[in-house]
């Protein structure tokens, strides 16, 4: 990493041009068509810890959620012979107000996927292999899986491989393991995953995941130690699907800076109405991590008003904060043609 630093001093202080860099290359290619969402969402809240309102779903520095504006959009390119690449941005301006009422932008997806052979090959910020979020999307969410307590990135840059099989899926990544901002510190996320099952096929996925690297510690993109610390971890993940019902599990073990960490992961939920309009979930959690064990226990009603509308409420214990929250958010999600 440190040998090509002075290289990317540009594409540091600015993550997006690095990314453009890589997506000029697809200039020899021809735009096929294009899905583009706009995005908004209101969120607002009550802390018992903070004996106050608050007006974001995990934290104050985190990126998930906040009251924001943004984009989705999604380029399919073609050569000769059909689908070649595809080109995925995804970005919001939030509002921190808990913080002067600062704007923040937020990037989320930006990458350029190849079809090679039989696999795929990713460049930009992405969901790195490892784990349950390494194919479960849930930015626009209020319940967050693993990932986003410290057990692996929900986003971030560097490159990746897969390949889906008649069995299931494979793939590799290599990021910087420095999560939404884009840093090189001596920091790197080596990860992998195989999962047995389709899920859309079989109703059941099995993943088994592990990770290496030294990775920085960070908040959103806020920067909470300059040193990587190390990340050694093995993941197992189950998914499975049963008429109207919904069981994730994940569990990891290993290390993450000078001690042990591990995790246990369970989200429930059950549909109902026509098409399961109304989700009703719960998420209980255990994890250790620097010497504390810490149990959260959430739940969340999701409830599908219209097809752009979507409104959420979350309930959710963490033992170690002492804090009950209750969060609210109006999601809205549309399709938009130019």
């Amino acid at each position: 990493m440190k040998a090509f630093q002075p290289n990317l001093r540009l594409a540091i202080r600015h993550p997006l041009s690095l990314f453009l860099l890589f997506a000029a290359s697809a200039g020899v290619l021809y735009p096929a068509n294009y899905l583009f969402f706009f995005e908004a969402q209101g969120i607002a809240g009550y802390s018992s810890a903070w004996q106050k309102a608050v007006f974001y779903s995990m934290g104050q520095w985190e990126a998930m959620q906040k009251p924001s504006l943004g984009f989705d959009y999604l380029q399919r390119f073609s050569g000769s012979g059909g689908d070649i690449a595809t080109l995925a941005v995804q970005a919001r301006l939030a509002v921190n107000a808990q913080d002067g009422k600062s704007i923040e932008p937020q990037l989320y997806n930006a990458y350029l996927r190849w079809k090679l052979g039989g696999g795929y090959v990713w460049v930009g910020h992405n969901r790195p292999k490892f784990g349950l979020a390494s194919w479960f999307d849930s930015h626009g969410q209020l319940l967050q899986p693993l990932a986003m307590n410290g057990f692996g990135f929900d986003r971030d840059w560097g490159f990746g491989i897969e390949r889906d099989l008649s069995w299931g899926n494979a793939g590799v990544s290599l990021t910087t393991g420095s999560g939404m901002p884009l840093r090189f510190q001596g920091n790197y996320f080596l990860s992998a995953r195989v999962a047995k099952g389709v899920l859309n096929r079989d109703n059941y996925m099995i993943g088994l995941s592990s990770a290496y690297g030294k990775v920085l510690d960070v908040m959103g993109y806020h920067l909470l130690s300059e040193k990587p610390a190390l990340f050694e971890m093995l993941s197992a993940d189950a998914t499975w699907l049963r008429n109207n019902w919904e069981n994730r599990v994940e569990l990891m073990a290993g290390k993450r800076g000078d001690a042990a960490a591990w995790a246990v992961f369970w989200r429930a939920g059950v549909g109902l109405l026509e098409e399961s309009r109304l989700k009703i979930e719960a998420q209980p959690a255990v994890f250790r991590m620097n010497g504390k064990t810490n149990v959260q226990i959430a739940a969340g009603v999701s409830y599908l008003a219209a097809a752009d509308w979507t409104f959420r409420v979350m309930v959710q214990r963490d033992r170690e904060m002492k804090d009950t929250r209750l969060v609210l958010q109006v999601y809205y999600y549309k399709g938009m043609r130019f």
